[in-house]
């Protein structure tokens, strides 16, 4: 825990303070031998102070987010320390946003998503690194196991149902029986129908983020997580695992590609553009739920024109095409499109060729240098230019003088017609 980033001097500012305690996913990694990716710290008192301190001797700033009692110290050279007040929690009702008060260590701990996340080491009170660990953490990590805490777990706050097949995928743990079965009763029950759109975002795109993605998607559907999300989704971990390769080889976001290959079965089989949402029955209700996420406007439209039209330019990239045709067909299109595209089978060369290649090719002459050559400005010298693109997208011209006179011809015999 002391050769963590910042360690050195996060333990000195906080002595003489309220007891604070690494928490969560920080203790899990450490436990496990792996690099914990957030540093988190429960307090036990005024995070305030705790948060100033620690912005003094990082040389950072403060965030503070009064709403759940919690803070952030941001500073140059070190990860993001989130600290919150040790408290309990309350549901209004179910999928509700938790309300909260202070509590002790203990408290804080049993509000925890699974055990293996509901261990806490202490920073400035005993001995540094003494385990606080009721749940039995220590245990189902040496099990490889994914164990909530208590029956209503997933009904209080549901998107612990994409959590638990995410840890379950990324740590390579299996869900502890119960756990199991809580979470296929809790889908079948429809909790997350009671979670807003934009958590559930959240969460799905950080689960198809993961390395081991395709494992989660995978345990989605042998819980019926899929169903209870949208019954059309296609939750099928191959296509995903193929969707996130393809992302690599066109520089698509692996997250969107991997969620238009959930959504493409259905929506693929309808064509066309991604349109606005509408409220019609079949592949736009899947659109519609798509929409609800909340995702950016360009993230959004990537997904549904990814999942709408991969199938077609895959069939389409099986046949024979000109460079030009080639450029025709993929210009515009998403890099989520190509990467689906290639993991329903679409050839490589092709789509690699455009990507690395054709999509960059330009004139290296314009409209200007037409008009130079004394053709007066009409729709012509548009056309004239495309023509020329076309030819030498095609092998057919090289050089900017050859490309001129190209243009200039293309343009003479167009406008004598």
């Amino acid at each position: 825990m002391q050769a963590l980033p910042g360690m050195d001097r996060i333990l000195p500012a906080l002595e003489g303070l309220a007891a604070c305690y690494l928490v969560g996913g920080a203790v899990r990694d450490l436990l496990l031998g792996r690099q914990p990716v957030d540093i988190d710290i429960a307090v036990e008192g005024d995070v305030d102070a705790v948060a100033a301190r620690l912005a003094e001797a990082l040389g950072g700033e403060v965030v503070v987010h009064e709403r759940f009692g919690t803070a952030t110290v941001v500073a140059g050279g070190v990860d993001a320390v989130n600290l919150a007040q040790t408290r309990r929690e309350s549901y209004a009702e179910p999928g509700a946003l938790p309300d909260v008060e202070p509590a002790g260590l203990a408290e804080d701990l049993g509000r925890r998503d699974f055990t293996i996340n509901a261990i806490a080491a202490a920073l400035n009170v005993g001995p540094v690194g003494a385990l606080s660990d009721p749940h039995g953490g220590r245990e189902d990590l040496r099990d490889e196991l994914v164990r909530i805490l208590h029956q209503r777990s997933f009904s209080e706050d549901p998107t612990r149902l994409l959590r638990a097949a995410r840890y379950a995928a990324r740590l390579g743990f299996a869900l502890e029986p119960d756990t199991g079965q809580w979470a296929r009763a809790a889908a079948a029950d429809g909790v997350l129908t009671t979670v807003s759109g934009s958590r559930i975002r959240d969460e799905l795109i950080d689960l198809l983020a993961e390395n081991e993605a395709p494992r989660a998607v995978e345990l989605l559907r042998d819980l019926g997580i899929d169903r209870a999300l949208h019954p059309d989704l296609r939750a099928d971990p191959e296509l995903v695992a193929s969707a996130k390769l393809g992302a690599t080889d066109t520089s698509a976001d692996s997250a969107l590609a991997a969620l238009a290959a959930l959504a493409t079965d259905r929506l693929g089989s309808q064509g066309g553009a991604a349109g606005p949402p509408t409220d019609e029955p079949d592949g736009d209700e899947l659109a519609c739920w798509i929409d609800r996420l909340g995702l950016g406007s360009g993230e959004r439209d990537a997904v549904l024109r990814a999942a709408r039209r991969a199938p077609e330019l895959a069939q389409r990239l099986r046949g024979e095409l000109r460079p030009s045709q080639l450029r025709e067909l993929l210009d515009g299109e998403p890099p989520e499109a190509l990467a689906l595209a290639l993991a329903l089978g679409a050839p490589a060369g092709p789509i690699l060729d455009f990507v690395s290649r054709l999509s960059g090719v330009r004139l290296e002459i314009t409209g200007a240098d037409l008009l130079a050559a004394g053709l007066p400005e009409s729709p012509l010298l548009g056309r004239a230019l495309e023509e020329t693109l076309t030819r030498k997208l095609d092998g057919e011209v090289h050089g900017r003088d050859e490309e001129l006179r190209v243009a200039l011809d293309v343009a003479s015999r167009e406008g004598a017609r």
